[in-house]
């Protein structure tokens, strides 16, 4: 249609009705750029990958978040770091760029998520300089990077698992841990211990946990039992301003 024909409808249409049109425009253009910036990947293993949107939402939001907060408790370029359900790398990327090629080591059960990583998120962040250890299995052995570790991260891992495998995970950490290195967990927190069978609606975030099925919910105590089992001391933190209200421990070697 010619610019005539536009020129009309302009003329004829209140002013009302094209302000509505033109902020939905607005709206409706920005979803659409929003939507390309989370790039859909075909991975050579076949998964469509949907980078910064694959797994979870707040992909960067998260990553910075925990990157910053180990930063925080003393993480150094020179240290060895354990990346635990590191996935296609949202944390992972950052601790790469930070610290010394060589000195990041991540482990995942999904290999579709590990491939991810390699594919798309280390060339995406500009980071296949770097020397980067990434690891498939399901059974939570650290022992196979032949390593010991001065941090390790668990984030938004032990809030999917049993009590037992959370029990499994710190077995084989105690393993892997410097005498002086931390191991940091989130976990979603029953509070008042009164959820044995009940669910719960966290705020902020709208998560809700249970206590017999994934998502979990823990009292902190549960935590401190399993880490009298495999000579760790767990130290309960809290808050640390993740948007779903997972709260953070750490565990540190009982050393006599």
């Amino acid at each position: 249609m010619n610019t005539n024909f536009y020129a009309i409808v302009k003329a004829i249409t209140p002013p009302i009705i094209i302000d509505i049109y033109k902020n939905i425009r607005k709206k409706h253009n920005y979803k659409i750029e929003e939507d390309k910036s989370q790039k859909m990947y075909r991975l050579s293993s076949g998964e469509t990958y949907y980078s910064g949107k694959s797994i979870g939402e707040m992909w960067d939001e998260i990553g910075q978040l925990q990157f910053k907060f180990i930063l925080e408790n003393g993480l150094q370029p020179q240290n060895r770091f354990l990346d635990i359900g590191c996935g296609s790398l949202r944390g992972g990327v950052h601790f790469i760029k930070y610290l010394h090629s060589g000195n990041y080591y991540g482990i995942d059960k999904e290999q579709w998520l590990l491939n991810a990583a390699i594919e798309v998120e280390i060339p995406r962040y500009g980071l296949s300089d770097k020397n980067v250890h990434l690891l498939k299995r399901d059974d939570f052995d650290f022992s196979v990077f032949g390593m010991s570790f001065d941090y390790a991260i668990a984030q938004s891992v032990f809030t999917h698992l049993t009590w037992n495998s959370i029990y499994r995970c710190l077995v084989n950490v105690e393993k892997v841990l410097k005498d002086d290195g931390k191991f940091f967990a989130t976990f979603f927190e029953d509070k008042k211990g009164d959820h044995h069978t009940r669910f719960i609606t966290h705020t902020p975030g709208g998560t809700i946990t249970y206590p017999d099925k994934d998502p979990f919910h823990y009292e902190f105590n549960i935590f401190q039992e399993l880490a009298k089992k495999v000579s760790l001391n767990v130290e309960y933190i809290g808050e640390w301003n993740h948007p779903r209200n997972q709260m953070m421990i750490v565990f540190r070697k009982n050393l006599p």
